[in-house]
């Protein structure tokens, strides 16, 4: 039997009263609860916010209620929480990973933040280019990769703060 036939006969077969699950648009009164957590703060606990926009390492996206569950690692970038009447906290992290449950919960768990309001435009300017120098420089291989990094840090901050 050829595997269409197959699959066909097999879907006739199939009990008809079977409820197929189904993805929706958020309510507007949806929330989600968001746990935002660092090693050493929690900076977010248990909080129902309307939606989170974080920048994912496959590219930045939108949480809002009734997400797919998925487990995202983060790249340096901003985490911006909207709560209830479109009040927005943009805080910058270095890195770490976003966990969406089941049932409207939201774990990002990063490695450093601070908001973003903290940093100063000059200082992100000057010690990136301090990074961009030891990283072209003459120094061992390690001081090399960790000014680079540094410096990857520093642009996605100064590209944050541009906005």
């Amino acid at each position: 039997m050829s595997a269409l036939r197959l699959v066909t006969a097999a879907a006739r077969r199939a009990p008809r009263n079977f409820a197929l699950g189904r993805r929706g648009y958020a309510e507007a009164s949806d929330k989600i609860n968001l746990s935002l957590v660092l090693p050493h703060q929690a900076i977010f606990t248990s909080a129902d916010v309307v939606q989170v926009n974080l920048a994912a390492a496959t590219g930045d996206m939108g949480i809002l209620a009734n997400h797919a569950p998925t487990i995202e690692p983060l790249r340096p970038g901003v985490v911006e929480v909207i709560e209830t009447g479109n009040q927005s906290k943009k805080w910058f992290v270095s890195g770490g990973f976003a966990t969406v449950h089941p049932n409207n919960k939201l774990t990002i768990n990063a490695v450093e933040a601070a908001p973003l309001e903290a940093f100063s435009a000059e200082a992100v300017r000057a010690n990136l280019q301090e990074a961009l120098r030891v990283a072209a420089g003459n120094g061992s291989e390690e001081d090399k990769v960790e000014a680079r990094i540094e410096a990857d840090v520093y642009e996605a901050l100064q590209h944050a703060l541009s906005k």
